[in-house]
């Protein structure tokens, strides 16, 4: 199969991620099977090695070994032939305390650094698993709309998230599920919050799909894993503002988006084509210092006093952000 259009898909990978990753990996590796030009996907990878916000538990393991892992991926995507552009930041040696470099952060160069290289953009996450029918289903949708609506977003199919208003987005095998709150510590069922589900199981669903069932949403709804812009969308200006300093950048673009097209461009959705989302996978924040294993991923990150500050204050640039309020950076998450 030759795709005829050019993707670029990218993903912050943090240090502490080095345990997860390689799922999320073999789940774009199997997306591009049977692609023939594999030149025509970038695949884009930021690894952090920064303890800025987190020191590594070196009775664990140390970050010369997490090192060793990420370039052993590397290598392992190299020969693989697919087209791989990496960066790093930080070092076995060198932790830059001064320097704090998130998933906002990322995404907002990402997409000003392909916008002009490439025709979709696709937003990864080190926590999903792509569909392995990702850039041919992608392909075919931006050369059958790319002459009609050049400016779109589209969004897969995902599992169930935090309450009811999300289930616009759901699969429908998901939606006739009942929900089961987060609080309830449910990792059995497979449509629960909390449970990790894997590559096979996911295929389980996906290979079900003979005729793609598209649906054009009325209003903006998506999150940021796996979330697919036309190129067209970042070149006209929408981006995801600096005010977005740590979370909430997914909403933050979907705000910009609403403010700057006023609901004239359309967001696809690709309601029988499931991807993953484990947002609370149990390996996401592995050898975090003073993180315990059996913390989930909320649980381990409100043992540090700067998180919820600097969730707090995220929430607030983003809900305020054409408000007369004030921006908060990480200097007021650390100056009292």
């Amino acid at each position: 199969m030759k795709i005829k259009n050019k993707f670029a898909i990218g993903c912050l990978v943090q240090w502490y991620e080095i345990e997860l990753i390689e799922e999320y990996l073999q789940s774009v590796k199997n997306a591009l099977v049977g692609v023939e030009n594999k030149e025509n996907v970038i695949v884009d990878l930021y690894f952090n090695m920064t303890t800025s916000l987190e020191d590594i538990d070196e009775d664990q393991y140390d970050m010369r070994q997490i090192h060793t892992r990420f370039n052993d991926i590397e290598e392992d995507l190299i020969n693989l032939g697919i087209n791989l552009n990496v960066q790093r930041l930080g070092g076995i040696s060198l932790h830059e305390k001064e320097m704090i470099y998130t998933i906002a952060d990322y995404r907002r160069e990402f997409n000003s650094k392909y916008c002009d290289e490439v025709d979709v953009l696709m937003w990864g996450e080190s926590d999903s698993l792509i569909p392995r029918q990702t850039f041919e289903i992608l392909d075919n949708l931006h050369s059958g709309v790319k002459d009609t609506t050049p400016k779109y977003v589209s969004f897969f199919a995902t599992c169930k998230m935090w309450d009811k208003s999300w289930e616009v987005l759901e699969h429908p095998e998901f939606t006739v599920k009942p929900f089961i709150d987060m609080s309830t510590v449910d990792t059995k069922n497979w449509w629960s919050l909390r449970y990790n589900m894997n590559i096979d199981e996911m295929n389980s669903f996906n290979d079900k799909v003979d005729d793609l069932d598209i649906k054009v949403l009325n209003e903006y709804k998506f999150n940021g894993c796996g979330l697919v812009i036309s190129s067209d969308v970042i070149k006209s200006g929408v981006n995801i503002p600096k005010s977005s300093f740590f979370i909430h950048e997914d909403t933050a673009f979907q705000f910009q988006l609403q403010r700057f097209f006023q609901g004239q461009i359309p967001q696809y959705l690709i309601k029988n084509i499931l991807l993953v989302h484990n947002r609370k996978h149990t390996k996401k924040r592995s050898y975090v210092k003073g993180e315990m294993k059996s913390d989930d991923v909320s649980g381990g990150r409100l043992r540090h006093d700067w998180y919820k500050k600097a969730s707090d204050m995220s929430h607030h640039n983003v809900y305020n952000m054409f408000n007369q309020s004030k921006v908060y950076t990480w200097g007021d998450v650390f100056n009292d």
